[in-house]
């Protein structure tokens, strides 16, 4: 066994291997600069589609930019996401999550630089843009090819995601009126998992679910038969102890 003056030594060495000036030490790191970057998806007339502006860069001239900006040396991540939506759109009221981090060293021309995304998806009539600057505006998904840095894969991404956690998720429920036709559901899953599904097997697993209500109402106004309108019992989702395990489509 170790007599008392070895483990005194021994403790004396772990001491001095410890790192008394944290901030010195951070001081050592390299610098890299964090961005925000805001992938909004907004679902109108049965499409899905996404906010973007001009990117203000030369190298990039007449290429389409998500939104985004540094995010300061005292800013929660977070809050910077927030800032970024507030002052390129005026909105106020829209959920953001963040999906991951982009940190290729080539993805920015100017150096390295990390970027963190942040997504939400709404619907586009219950969201007005307040500002407009560098020609902000939605654009369908479908049909945009190539944009400033990386920003085509940090859409990409975030697509997959959001296709992810719709199919885990009642969110999309939030992109349609009160009172909805079963019609009007399937476009919606339709348009966000870029499918066409069978009319039957998807109404037979969706009232599997017991979450739809009947409103004993009808389309009015429609060109084609009118169908009935439902709600979703955000009530009974949030109670129940059943679960939402997801649909298989």
């Amino acid at each position: 066994m170790k007599n008392d003056t070895a483990l005194m030594n021994e403790n004396n060495q772990t001491h001095a291997l410890l790192i008394s000036d944290a901030k010195k030490l951070v001081q050592s790191y390299p610098r890299v600069p964090i961005t925000v970057d805001c992938v909004i998806f907004g679902f109108d007339e049965n499409e899905l589609k996404i906010l973007l502006i001009r990117s203000d860069l030369e190298i990039f001239r007449d290429k389409w930019s998500l939104l985004g900006d540094f995010a300061g040396d005292n800013e929660v991540l977070d809050d910077a996401a927030y800032r970024v939506l507030r002052e390129r759109t005026g909105m106020e009221d829209v959920y953001l999550e963040q999906v991951r981090t982009f940190s290729h060293p080539d993805r920015h021309p100017g150096g390295r630089v990390l970027t963190v995304a942040y997504c939400s998806l709404l619907n586009i009539e219950h969201h007005q843009l307040k500002k407009m600057d560098n020609e902000l505006h939605w654009h369908s998904v479908k049909h945009i090819t190539e944009m400033a840095f990386d920003h085509q894969q940090i859409m990409n991404e975030c697509y997959k995601w959001l296709q992810k956690r719709i199919q885990e998720h009642p969110l999309g429920f939030n992109l349609l009126p009160e009172k909805f036709s079963l019609r009007e559901l399937q476009n919606l899953y339709e348009a966000i998992l870029d499918i066409k599904m069978d009319r039957r097997n998807f109404r037979k697993k969706f009232f599997a679910m017991d979450f739809l209500i009947d409103t004993g109402e009808y389309e009015d106004d429609v060109p084609h038969r009118p169908g009935k309108l439902y709600q979703f019992d955000f009530h009974k989702y949030s109670h129940t102890k059943k679960k939402w395990n997801g649909i298989d489509f």
